[in-house]
């Protein structure tokens, strides 16, 4: 009996030298325990932990610390990210033999998972793992607390804690990097990596390789990072470059506050803070996600969102996302892949019977940075074209414009972006993907689905912006002369003085009058808008103010630039750049003793065409707020020094809310370009502005109003109803009729046939028949065919009424 009491003590012994540690919370791990299960270990001031955790029920166990306090699991340093545990086995954390720390699987007791394979204490197994107060474990002696065998934050993963070293010891060669995570639920290390080099630079990298941020130290601050200079409430910074090592750290203010810098899967360095109830974001860099590099994978667009890690990506025209379940955990590094095969066999040759490849046009676009080879010897769009279709299947896109000419892309396209620019490529697709599913009506219809508007005849907001960073600034008051994104605040007093109290008329219409001015000591002169009396005062203040900052951000080369505002109890002013050439009407339509100015000559048209498309395929497509504009015309088209045209009056819609529709239906001259269904009263979509668009064409070719606005002596020869007359013209071959006689035939004939083309069929009945503002641009470069389109019926009926004009006012 007494032998068999000894052996139980004995067993009994054994099972609590090797148990898990106790519920209790503790801050250090001695040899003989072994931290398994839902154990933890919580640094005394108990702000962190350190155990096993899984992301999900029944996914992969990590070793880890995370914040404890914080109810959302955030693991700041993972010691096995790279190779987890499988949730069949039992993980535990012990201090092995050699005095390491080392993650074994409790079945076997030998497989090691991971280990800190120091042999600084190889002979010594007097040591301790404690999570110390700052989130660092430490494996150190027993006896002497500070030798320090191995710590964590010499090995961080995607998070930088206060007083973590992101540089190099130039002694060991030991390098501490953030390198981010896979994706949302998936530890293992991803593509993304910040650094500090050698040479005392701060860079953001690809793959290991791609730099796309970099920033260098000008002594109190990072360059990148102009805001760092002002200095930081929560925190102060270290920058440290000597013989030994080089590094940047910070250290925070109250021990209290919980903070983090995690380079996110998106490929951004974020400082995050805990609210208490949730994270709040305080700074990104790069300060744009899109800026990332391929952060949305191959073949894809990315579009900057009012999220704080994740933008928008959007497979091509085309492809398709390759992994939607890596989608769904946010890692899009795949991207997208093509539907269809390109027109050519494995050794580069095009396949007989198949038909040829055709481009896709994708304007205001940031061009691919990845695979770009120039070609100097071809003149012309289409030669550029044709260079990258005889090249072989390699090349997948092209460019032609500005200092560059003509370049090509070979391979995939990555870290395109919306961002509203200039750029413009055009992608290399198989034919199949561009044909009509209406037969062979035309070469190319409704590549982009159309966006359905939830309000009649207003600007649909496809995604409102919000910028969310910290230090961005509201509207300034009026009173402040301040300015936010370029949008300047103007006293009304200033600009009385500007317009001499608004003597100079530049035009009038159904929105208010518009001013010619110019402010004192500039030389530059300004357009200023006056929302005259009711139209003034329909919005707030408030709001009026945050539509401003909202318009301010859209910006292209073919739309003229809000300059600024003002906003002073009922006076609402907008202030535009001058267009010294006036509006296109003016030079198509003004009769002044039964003589126009000098006629536009034939290129000039056709520069005012193009442009016109492009501006208006960015306010469709490619800003961030899908635009229509609602009242295309003439009058609304205005010419700068050089004649290039720039779209007036866009976003009306967000300064007049509901007073938008009743002004746009109202205005004298704008029944001749509204869509039927626009005054049939069902929803639209971009298509009107593609219907007033055409009729835009048609004017600028025969230099005719496209109906009878009045009688007139000098309007001689306008009785037929233009798009009727111009449609039948050219179904038989005869369009140089339809051209404006005082070209005298000084014209490219190919040219404006293409043009009668596109305008009869953005003039079609259906929206679904009229092309996207995008392929319109495609048609009118002659990167595609333009077929003969069909007679519109609607039309072909009003000018057999006899009187359109009282019969289109009345749908």
């Amino acid at each position: 009996m007494h032998r068999l009491r000894h052996f139980a003590l004995h067993v009994l012994l054994l099972v609590i030298a090797h148990a898990p540690l106790p519920s209790a919370a503790v801050d250090t791990l001695r040899p003989g325990q072994a931290l398994a299960g839902w154990k933890k270990l919580v640094s005394a001031n108990g702000k962190f932990a350190l155990g096993f955790f899984q992301l999900q029920p029944g996914s992969s166990y990590y070793l880890g610390i995370w914040f404890d306090e914080v109810p959302v699991l955030t693991p700041v340093w993972t010691a096995n990210r790279d190779n987890p545990v499988s949730n069949s086995t039992s993980p535990e954390l012990t201090i092995s033999g050699d005095g390491n720390m080392a993650v074994v699987l409790a079945e076997s007791g030998t497989t090691t998972v991971w280990s800190t394979s120091t042999e600084a204490n190889a002979t010594s197994n007097d040591t301790v793992a404690v999570l110390l107060d700052s989130g660092n474990l430490v494996l150190r002696s027993s006896s002497n607390s500070s030798l320090v065998f191995w710590e964590s934050f010499d090995y961080p993963t995607d998070t930088q804690l206060p007083g973590v070293k992101i540089g190099w010891d130039k002694v060991t060669g030991l390098d501490r990097r953030l390198v981010s995570r896979k994706n949302s639920v998936d530890l293992s290390s991803g593509l993304y990596s910040s650094t500090m080099g050698h040479d005392g630079v701060a860079r953001m990298l690809w793959n290991s390789s791609a730099v796309y941020w970099s920033s260098t130290w000008t002594g109190g601050f990072f360059s990148a990072i102009p805001e760092m200079s002002a200095g930081s409430p929560l925190a102060n910074f270290t920058f440290v470059d000597n013989a030994r090592e080089v590094y940047f750290t910070y250290n925070i203010f109250d021990e209290s506050t919980v903070i983090r810098t995690t380079l996110h899967v998106s490929g951004r360095n974020q400082v995050r803070v805990w609210t208490g109830q949730d994270w709040m974001t305080v700074n990104n860099q790069p300060a744009h996600q899109c800026d990332a590099y391929a952060v949305c994978g191959p073949f894809t667009v990315c579009t900057d969102s009012a999220s704080d890690a994740d933008p928008s990506c959007d497979c091509m025209r085309g492809f398709s996302v390759r992994s939607p379940a890596e989608w769904a955990v946010k890692d899009r590094t795949g991207g997208c892949v093509r539907n269809t095969p390109l027109n050519c066999a494995a050794d580069g040759r095009n396949r007989t019977g198949v038909p040829a490849d055709k481009f896709y046009s994708m304007p205001g676009v940031r061009l691919p940075q990845n695979g770009r080879q120039s070609m100097p010897n071809a003149s012309s769009a289409i030669e550029c074209a044709q260079a990258c279709l005889s090249s072989n299947c390699s090349c997948t896109a092209y460019s032609y414009g500005g200092e560059d000419g003509c370049s090509l892309w070979h391979g995939e396209l990555v870290n395109v972006a919306a961002d509203g620019n200039e750029g413009m490529i055009y992608l290399r697709l198989a034919a199949k993907e561009l044909e009509s599913g209406k037969g062979n009506r035309i070469a190319m219809v409704a590549g982009v689905a159309a966006l359905v508007l939830v309000l009649v005849v207003v600007v649909v907001i496809c995604s409102r912006r919000n910028n969310g960073k910290w230090w961005s600034r509201p509207i300034a008051d009026s009173d402040k002369g301040g300015s936010v994104v370029g949008i300047a605040t103007f006293k009304y007093a200033d600009l009385q003085d500007a317009t001499k109290k608004f003597s100079e008329k530049l035009g009038a219409g159904g929105f208010g009058c518009v001013f010619k001015g110019r402010l004192a000591g500039d030389s530059t002169d300004i357009a200023v808008k006056r929302l005259d009396g009711a139209l003034g005062n329909v919005q707030g203040e408030k709001q009026f103010r945050a539509e401003v900052n909202s318009v301010g951000f859209i910006q292209h080369i073919n739309l003229v630039k809000l300059i600024g505002f003002c906003c002073e109890g009922d006076r609402r002013l907008l202030v535009y750049e001058h267009m010294p050439n006036g509006s296109l009407d003016s030079h198509l339509f003004q009769f002044q003793s039964c003589r126009r100015r000098a006629p536009l000559d034939w290129s000039t048209r056709y520069q005012i065409a193009v442009g016109v498309a492009r501006g208006l395929g960015y306010l469709h497509h490619g800003c961030r707020d899908c635009i229509i504009h609602c009242d295309i015309k003439p009058q609304n088209i205005l010419l700068d020094a050089s004649f290039a045209p720039k779209i007036a009056d866009f976003g009306m819609a967000k300064f007049l809310g509901r007073e938008f529709s009743r002004v746009v239906t109202t205005m004298r001259g704008t029944v001749g370009y509204l869509a039927p269904e626009w005054i049939s009263g069902t929803p639209v979509t971009p298509k009107v502005d593609v219907y007033s668009y055409g009729m835009v064409l048609l004017e600028l070719v025969s230099g005719k109003r496209n109906y009878v606005e009045h009688s007139s002596s000098c309007a001689e020869g306008q009785g037929d109803y233009l798009p009727v007359q111009a449609a039948h013209k050219l179904l038989h071959g005869d369009v140089l009729s339809v051209v404006d006689a005082d070209l005298h035939g000084e014209l490219n004939v190919e040219e404006a046939e293409r043009v009668c083309r596109v305008a009869c069929w953005c003039i079609q009945d259906l929206e679904s028949d009229r092309p996207t503002m995008i392929e319109v641009v495609q048609f009118l470069e002659g990167i595609c065919q333009v077929e003969i389109p069909p007679m519109p019926r609607l039309l072909t009926a009003i000018a057999g009424s006899g009187s359109h004009q009282t019969r289109v006012s009345s749908l």
